[in-house]
């Protein structure tokens, strides 16, 4: 099987172009790529299908199998190499996603791609649709949870996908893999959710640490970066935009009536890899 790494700010995927033929079983095929001891590693399986309604479609598979709905750093990673192969065009792009048509605007110098904004939609905040359980309709800001015998405040969204958005005085000591997995299956969440810890620099610059639901953590997070800046927006600590630093790199996000993120799309290799039996490919069902 043909296949080709990519990340943006070190959040890593493997790509699969699936326009002609497609894995029977996508969510087993993932767990056995993206094992970084014995296969290839990255923190998910991104197929790239054709669709009726976009230029592509894309599915996103964890690394643990889960189908996720929609990530900012490997959307932006399809719009480069769908650019690059000239499988498009034109600099504007749409990717269908489990969270709707996504529309990419891929930023050139010199006819090189510098870099790939995202318009992410509308945040949700109605609690029903995030989902995170609430006994109201108004959005989850700082709500109080117990978490290993700590109180914890944390404000939910969804940019497609859930997120749990925590402030912290002190990133850098926060033991993020005992606190961030008790929190993504935590029972407010029964789709589980992705995990921000936040610590505010100045009114412009935000430090974030991703815990990844189905992954763990990562160097960095497209929707989280997303969900960090609205739920800083509405607190008042940022004015309508900031940068988003994170353990890989920085992404700017912007908030207004839709929100925009912009960062890089890295190549790190292609190859070949030769797959057990078991995992069976068939033709895809609708062609571009």
């Amino acid at each position: 099987m043909k296949f080709f790494k990519m990340h943006g700010i070190g959040n890593d995927y493997i790509f699969v172009n699936c326009l002609n033929r497609e894995p029977e079983n996508p969510n087993e095929l993932a767990k056995f790529l993206c094992n970084r001891h014995f296969s290839i590693g990255g923190d998910g399986l991104i197929l790239i299908l054709p669709s009726y309604s976009a230029n592509v479609q894309m599915r996103i598979f964890n690394s643990d199998g889960s189908e996720a709905e929609l990530c900012g750093n490997a959307i932006r990673c399809l719009g480069k190499y769908i650019y690059d192969e000239g499988l498009i065009k034109n600099p504007t792009v749409t990717v269908e996603t489990l969270a709707g048509i996504k529309t990419l605007q891929i930023n050139l110098s010199e006819s090189i791609v510098k870099s790939v904004s995202v318009n992410m939609g509308v945040p949700i905040l109605i609690p029903d649709l995030i989902p995170v359980i609430s006994n109201d309709h108004m959005p989850v800001i700082d709500r109080e949870i117990k978490v290993d015998e700590n109180t914890i405040l944390y404000s939910a969204v969804s940019m497609g996908n859930p997120h749990a958005v925590v402030f912290v005085y002190e990133l850098d000591t926060l033991p993020i893999e005992k606190i961030g997995s008790l929190i993504e299956v935590h029972s407010d969440f029964p789709e589980r959710t992705n995990v921000e810890f936040v610590q505010v620099l100045d009114s412009g610059t935000l430090k974030v640490r991703v815990w990844e639901r189905g992954v763990g953590e990562t160097l960095g997070c497209g929707t989280g970066a997303c969900a960090v800046a609205v739920i800083s927006d509405i607190k008042g600590l940022i004015k309508n935009e900031c940068i988003i630093n994170m353990r890989g790199g920085i992404l700017k996000v912007q908030v207004g009536s839709t929100v925009y993120l912009t960062g890089n799309a890295v190549y790190t290799f292609s190859g070949n890899i030769n797959l057990p039996k078991e995992f069976k490919f068939i033709k895809t069902k609708k062609e571009m």
